[in-house]
């Protein structure tokens, strides 16, 4: 069966997924003192960056239209898929759903399917992958939704960045405390409910530490690792991924792990330096 798997712009692909038809971005639109930002191939990440550090304010984001979505669904692929920022944190999921609709109206018998991710970044990449490997299998469309359904329900996300301002004040912290502790260089180590609300799960003084505990909190939830993929998203700070990581391997021999650059949306809300991580 011929498929297309389409993913909202915070999703990154490996290079092997860009040169891959199967997979296409629906791009989001980043916004610094009214300059638009398309985060697509042609993003700059280190002029955004340095825009986004020298601009006393905060950064936005808008999601796909539906009828981005729309456009990207019509392709004469058999098997259809979208796979979308977490629910929690963005419009995408529904703008999606909405472009399903419309294309639904014109193709009523096409087998399309639209996935929360209820996670961001590397956590859409990996489900994303996922849909391919059971394509690839042979397996039937509705068996693919399901077993999607459920990876994407084990997966867990993680995350340490440099500061969370970018995320509280664009609301996307709804369920976290009020964290003010910049000034004994205290960082959180954050993560994900199962519905993809952002929480915290611990914290430590100074960014090694945190990441640490970071690595450790995975450890210690993770299930069957010699079995899971984990990959890891660092925003310009390609020497902190690898101490993550060595970290990693330390406490697991997992099946692989990869190491990609933050697309845009991760770039805006992750900052200079965060990491993130699923498995």
């Amino acid at each position: 069966m011929s498929y297309r798997i389409v993913v909202d712009s915070c999703g990154e692909f490996t290079e092997e997924m860009k040169r891959d038809s199967h997979f296409v971005h629906a791009a989001l639109h980043l916004y610094i003192d009214g300059e638009q930002f398309v985060d697509d191939e042609s993003f700059p990440r280190l002029d955004f960056i340095k825009k986004m550090n020298a601009s006393p304010n905060c950064p936005k984001s808008s999601c796909p239209s539906p009828e981005s979505y729309r456009e990207a669904f019509d392709c004469g692929a058999e098997h259809l898929y979208a796979v979308t920022l977490s629910a929690e944190l963005s419009g995408s999921y529904n703008s999606a759903v909405l472009g399903r609709n419309l294309y639904l109206e014109d193709h009523p018998d096409a087998k399309i399917h639209v996935f929360n991710s209820c996670s961001a970044s590397v956590g859409e990449m990996r489900i994303a992958q996922k849909i391919q490997e059971y394509e690839e299998s042979g397996m039937d469309f509705e068996e693919i939704v399901k077993a999607v359904e459920r990876f994407a329900l084990e997966m867990h996300t993680y995350f340490v960045l440099e500061n969370l301002e970018n995320l509280r004040k664009n609301g996307r912290l709804s369920a976290v405390k009020a964290f003010v502790a910049s000034a004994l260089n205290i960082k959180p180590v954050m993560g994900a409910t199962d519905q993809g609300v952002i929480i915290q799960l611990g914290q430590a003084r100074g960014m090694h530490k945190a990441l640490r505990k970071m690595v450790e909190t995975m450890a210690a939830e993770t299930k069957n690792p010699e079995e899971k993929v984990l990959a890891l998203c660092h925003c310009n700070n390609r020497e902190r991924a690898e101490y993550v990581k060595e970290e990693i391997q330390k406490l697991l021999k997992v099946k692989d792990i990869l190491i990609l650059e933050t697309s845009g949306v991760s770039t805006l809300y992750a900052a200079e330096g965060g990491i993130i991580m699923v498995i």
